[in-house]
């Protein structure tokens, strides 16, 4: 998330209410979460065991609870909650704004594109030329989508990242200020639910084809010509790369890589990063003709232990 202006790490405490370690002047661009923070963003950390990434991550200003020593180049803004503060930066430069109609006045819809009946459209909100939004699709303040796109009825586009901080009085919810981007001649099924990016976008890019009832994280990226059959379930974080194959009941844990063209059979759960180029199967998946004869050879045992009881 940038700022619509250069803010000041002074001007940043303020808001926050908290020390800071710096420049009073040091210049401050935005905020993001660590995995895809820029130079002159804020990340947040809470945490001795992510101190180190967080502070030779690209970020220049580092929201830590806990006055360290700073890397040349950098700063710091000491609180005693970062993810309470991360949250004030949030509500600041991204408030919630309530809706007026079910198309809001702030969105722009391209010429040629059909907005069916009951279809709610959010604050800021762009729609390219000839789409097509059909019965009841929510679309959540500052989505972008595309020229030529298909969204099916009844998915939403732009809910809340899943993302929660565990607290002894119950869970904390991390703000979502981003959005969800669509890219040129992508279609959507009906029943889908793509959440926004936490601080950036969650992205599906140009000429993805998306069945029915598919769920995609926050801050996901979801590259060109990728097919993605129904009951997939895609968690925050995770990069699928141009001209994947997901079949249905995939399960993709946070943060994981699927290679390009790489293929994904039905009910396969991914716990880590794939490389492309090859096809998977099974939990944890592996590739498809070695999971395969794992589980001739299973079926094996019983066989070859009769045969031990006759020894």
């Amino acid at each position: 998330m940038k700022f619509p202006k250069t803010y000041t790490l002074k001007e940043i405490s303020e808001i926050i209410d908290a020390d800071f370690v710096g420049d009073d002047a040091f210049p401050v661009l935005g905020m993001n979460e660590i995995h895809v923070v820029e130079e002159g963003d804020i990340v947040f950390v809470d945490h001795p065991k992510y101190y180190d990434k967080a502070l030779q991550s690209k970020a220049t200003v580092v929201l830590i609870n806990k006055e360290v020593e700073c890397p040349e180049g950098k700063a710091l803004l000491v609180s005693d909650d970062p993810f309470r503060d991360f949250n004030k930066l949030t509500r600041y430069f991204k408030p919630f704004e309530t809706a007026a109609s079910s198309i809001a006045d702030s969105a722009q819809i391209g010429e040629g594109t059909i907005v069916q009946p009951n279809v709610f459209i959010g604050n800021h909100v762009k729609i390219g030329k000839n789409c097509v939004i059909h019965p009841n699709v929510t679309i959540y303040d500052g989505c972008l989508l595309g020229d030529n796109v298909i969204i099916h009825a009844g998915t939403v586009l732009g809910a809340d990242a899943f993302y929660y901080k565990n607290r002894p009085e119950g869970f904390d919810r991390l703000l979502s200020g981003g959005n969800v981007v669509i890219g040129d001649n992508v279609d959507i099924g009906a029943g889908c639910t793509i959440d926004r990016g936490v601080t950036g976008s969650t992205t599906i890019k140009e000429g993805a084809k998306l069945d029915n009832q598919i769920q995609v994280g926050h801050d996901t990226v979801i590259g060109k010509k990728c097919l993605i059959a129904s009951h997939v379930g895609i968690a925050g974080c995770c990069v699928i790369e141009d001209e994947v194959t997901l079949w249905g009941q995939v399960g993709i844990t946070s943060g994981a890589t699927i290679g390009k063209k790489a293929v994904i059979l039905a009910q396969s759960g991914i716990s880590k990063s794939l490389e492309g180029g090859k096809t998977y199967f099974g939990y944890p998946a592996e590739e498809a003709r070695e999971k395969l004869k794992q589980i001739a050879s299973i079926k094996k045992i019983p066989e070859i232990l009769k045969k031990l009881k006759k020894i």
